[in-house]
């Protein structure tokens, strides 16, 4: 069974539909990128999938024992976000709330788990640093280090390397790369369609009737990518 199987999605908020007819499933190991035009509802599928904007119509079903919490979330920074005044620890340690049940502090375990991914997205000697001192490049690995706390199985990216400059970009994408190729499933927005070609196995392309969905080989030979005037130098 997929991880997330959407079935005749309608996507909206403020009861505006956005987009419908959407119909796609995440199996574990792939890594998905979301495409498509600005106001597409992109963004919105996302926020939808984390339960965060309510479904207008169609069904979403959670399995292969994919827990609705336990999906890890990199959302799009704003300013107040990039100003925030934490320390890297405290940031990189509450993405570890949902395994503290009815506990009102961290334990051990969660601590372990923190300086784990922190190592991981080598970011531990900043552990003291405040997170709005810190660049853009370090402050998004410190996000994706707290979204691997909330699971290890499945990581929900929106635009993540918005902001950056052009050598940290490339840094990110071949980290959520190397992610993928040790077994954490990817889903990812990005408006750079040359980069979701490079490194996604499939594109799933957002218009507000009707959407693709399927491999990147695939992508590539439909009339989606031939509209853009398809082809990678």
């Amino acid at each position: 069974m997929a991880y997330i199987n959407c079935e005749d999605l309608v996507l909206g908020y403020e009861g505006t539909v956005v987009a419908e007819h959407i119909r796609f499933s995440v199996n574990q190991g792939d890594y998905l990128c979301i495409v498509g035009e600005n106001g597409a509802g992109k963004s919105t599928l996302m926020k939808t999938l984390l339960g965060l904007t309510p479904l207008m119509g169609g069904n979403i079903v959670i399995g292969d024992g994919l827990k609705a919490h336990g999906i890890g979330y990199l959302p799009q920074q704003t300013f107040v976000q990039k100003d925030f005044p934490a320390s890297v620890w405290e940031i990189v340690l509450s993405g570890t709330l949902s395994q503290c049940a009815r506990r009102p502090f961290y334990g051990k375990e969660q601590k372990r788990l923190a300086e784990k991914n922190m190592r991981r997205m080598d970011i531990w000697d900043l552990k003291k640093e405040c997170y709005r001192n810190l660049s853009g490049g370090q402050q998004q690995r410190v996000l994706l280090a707290r979204a691997l706390c909330a699971s290890a199985s499945l990581l929900v990216l929106d635009e993540p390397v918005t902001g950056l400059d052009p050598k940290v970009t490339v840094e990110f994408y071949q980290l959520i790369q190397k992610l993928n190729q040790e077994g954490l499933t990817i889903i990812m927005v990005s408006h750079d369609i040359h980069a979701a070609l490079r490194y996604a196995s499939h594109i799933l392309h957002i218009e507000k009737e009707k959407s693709f969905i399927g491999t990147t080989k695939q992508y590539q030979q439909s009339d989606f990518w031939k509209e853009l005037g398809g082809g990678i130098k």
